[in-house]
């Protein structure tokens, strides 16, 4: 039963026209599918209504050609022809019994138009501010480009009616949408009626507002999603001049949905900022109207939920994060299941599906995106298909997610730890400064795998061949991860590099086992290029060593460009007064230097280090694997059926890989063999009727002919 604190989350808000059934409401956000896989957005939205969001919204849906973010994959409205695709989705979220909302969105100067090769259009003549630099430049808007943008807008709202929406979004955020930029004055320098002042800058955001309402005409809510800091002082839009936007505009909407200055300051990862890290940025401005107020801050616990609206900061909890960790987190807080919460960890490796252009995925919930696609759900999963007894050997995530999921279907599973400590890598990292809050992915499953009588879990068991056999197993998981190398093979070098024999080289693996090196000249060598590079670099600085960080990339973990990460980790090593050396490979390392290279020009130098950090590729742990494999002709006589490794056992990657691939591993268990090429559902182009679509192609005389 529901715990009485909990109650006012789940009390209905009216939202305009329409009443939200809770205070749960899923804002706008992306997941690399849009346009190209809009049925398996359509499911996983499904979901989320399901598990109790009263509300579930697309992400930003480009409203013309003119608007167009790719190589980003986004939803569409530029014309009739999407409007299937979008149909759908709230088609799915209304069957899951949530309302539907589109963000429809002109992206203004965020949108280079590199499929549609159309003008950027702007407030002002700039450079685009793409993510990629890319070399384009808007054209400032005229009086009739404002008045076609109307007409785009209304258009596109008259679109999302037709489709079933009931919250209509006007997007003037995260600096991505154009109404951001004419409202900011680092993007606004017009002199006519729609720059300089305040009001003035805020016009076309009032006319677009005014036009959406009076176009859905109470058929839908309008909500309006807006910047309320962009941190930049008075270069740009600040908490000041917010305030009188919603003292002028505050009653127009249905809806406000409080967003904090761009993308990289709006999703923060738990390394750099805590739950509820918006509040004092929004406190205060619900007062200043009538309408509800929806916010984030990666709500995890449901006592800052409750907080946020007891203090008047929010009336609906808004969520991206979370409600992909945990689709049916409103659910588990209703029934008092607490303790089933799969609790975000703030990693953003669901943000770096936008930015790889790639399906959504979720470190904690392996079925993100999953949804359409292989049928797979966050709560439910197929029984069994026979009495077989499982063996998981290994209890990282890997090991961890597929005992967990094998037994909620209904196996006997053992599940053997060599150590005296269950998660694995996910143990180990958590401890390294910022990632604290990974453990939570250890501490779902560890919880869950405590409730399941089907599953025994043996520590400080380190299985070897003969124990396997002897004993009654029908199927084998090996999940015994991986181990960092000190060769320094890597992306860069593909042989291991000279290494003196009295040089002190160290790796990930040895700083988290607490060996530390001897002298206090360190140098890392980062060929990695994701966070443990960094963070490492953060530890030895914290506790005094001299620090050299070099790399081949041009930024210091440069994949989390992909996690909105790469800025916040540069400014935290600088501060931490590691010395950073970009664009360089390590060549050669003796007792007291290391050689480096130039990426570019191959010119070497040297430098004095006492130790050297390796964070190049790991190897993974399949000593057990191979001496299994050798025996395969005893497995018949022993009643083993089959044989798997999986995650960084099989190939190391991200943690949130790991977790996939136990998961999957649960999931297809005695399943029929799938002998299809692709072994998932996708959805392919339909090809264009090419009648009337070609024109005819007229000869033109050349010039020297005449």
């Amino acid at each position: 039963m529901r715990d009485p604190r909990y109650d006012i989350l789940f009390e209905p808000v009216k939202i305009g026209p329409v009443t939200a059934r809770n205070r749960f409401f899923q804002v706008p956000h992306c997941n690399g599918m849009g346009y190209r896989d809009p049925s398996s957005q359509a499911y996983m939205r499904q979901v989320k209504a399901e598990g109790g969001w009263a509300v579930v919204c697309t992400e930003q849906v480009e409203i013309h050609p003119t608007s167009d973010i790719g190589p980003f994959i986004e939803l569409r409205l530029w014309d009739d022809q999407d409007m299937p695709a979008l149909a759908k989705i709230a088609e799915k979220i209304h069957e899951g019994g949530a309302l539907a909302g589109i963000e429809l969105a002109h992206n203004g100067l965020n949108s280079p138009n590199l499929i549609s090769r159309e003008t950027p259009l702007a407030p002002q003549h700039l450079p685009v501010v793409s993510w990629h630099l890319d070399p384009v430049q808007a054209r400032a808007m005229t009086k009739s480009d404002i008045a076609d943008l109307r007409h785009w807008h209304l258009e596109a709202v008259r679109r999302s009616l037709a489709t079933g929406y009931d919250i209509v979004y006007v997007y003037a955020g995260h600096c991505l949408g154009g109404l951001h930029h004419f409202l900011s004055r680092r993007y606004n320098n017009r002199t006519d009626e729609y720059g300089g002042t305040l009001e003035n800058r805020a016009r076309l955001l009032r006319e677009i507002l005014e036009d959406t309402v009076e176009a859905v005409d109470g058929r839908a809510a309008v909500a309006c999603r807006i910047t309320i800091d962009e941190l930049l002082g008075d270069e740009g839009i600040n908490r000041a001049e917010i305030e009188d936007v919603i003292g002028m505009l505050g009653e127009i909407p249905d809806l406000w949905d409080f967003v904090l200055g761009s993308w990289e300051d709006d999703s923060v990862t738990s390394r750099f900022g805590p739950e509820a890290g918006q509040e004092p940025y929004a406190r205060g401005l619900k007062q200043l109207t009538t309408k509800p107020v929806v916010g984030v801050g990666r709500f995890t616990s449901p006592d800052m939920m409750v907080h946020q609206i007891k203090s008047g900061v929010l009336d609906l909890i808004g969520a991206a994060r979370p409600s992909i960790a945990d689709p049916f987190l409103p659910k588990k807080i209703e029934t008092g299941q607490l303790e089933d919460i799969r609790e975000c960890i703030g990693c953003n490796i669901c943000v770096s599906g936008d930015f790889t252009m790639s399906p959504i995925r979720c470190t904690q919930n392996p079925t993100m995106g999953e949804e359409f696609r292989r049928g797979w759900h966050p709560e439910r999963i197929r029984p069994k298909r026979s009495d077989s007894h499982v063996l998981v050997v290994g209890a990282g995530p890997a090991g961890l997610e597929a005992a967990r999921s094998l037994g909620n279907r209904g196996y006997t599973v053992s599940l053997a730890e060599a150590t005296r400590v269950l998660g694995g890598r996910v143990e180990r990292e958590s401890k390294l400064p910022g990632l604290s809050a990974w453990i939570r992915v250890v501490d779902y499953r560890v919880q869950q795998i405590r409730k399941l009588d089907n599953i025994e879990v043996f520590m400080q068991s380190e299985m070897t061949v003969d124990d396997i056999m002897e004993n009654d197993f029908d199927h084998v998981l090996l999940a015994t991860g991986s181990h960092w190398r000190r060769d320094g093979v890597g992306r860069w070098h593909t042989h291991p590099l000279p290494i003196a024999p009295d040089a002190e080289v160290l790796t990930p693996d040895d700083l988290m086992a607490g060996v530390r090196p001897q002298g206090r000249r360190v140098a890392i060598y980062d060929d990695d290029h994701y966070y443990m590079g960094g963070v490492l670099s953060e530890l030895l600085a914290a506790e005094g060593f001299d620090v050299t960080l070099i790399t081949p990339a041009a930024h210091v973990s440069q994949w989390t460009i992909h996690t909105l990460e790469v800025e916040r980790i540069r400014k935290r090593i600088i501060r931490a007064g590691v010395d950073v050396k970009t664009n360089a490979a390590v060549t050669a390392i003796t007792g007291d230097t290391v050689t480096t290279a130039c990426v570019f020009t191959g010119d070497e130098s040297e430098m004095q280090a006492d130790a050297v950090v390796l964070v190049t590729a790991r190897l993974p742990e399949n000593q057990l694997l191979d001496a299994l494999q050798a025996r395969e002709s005893d497995w018949a006589a022993a009643g083993l059926k089959s044989v798997q490794a999986a995650g960084d056992a099989w190939a190391p990657a991200t943690i949130a890989a790991a977790v996939w691939a136990g998961h999957r591993y649960a999931e297809e268990l005695d399943e029929p063999a799938d002998d299809r090429p692709v072994p998932f559902r996708r959805e392919v182009t339909e090809l264009s009727t090419e009648a009337g679509v070609l024109l005819p192609i007229t000869p033109v005389e050349s010039v020297n002919s005449r």
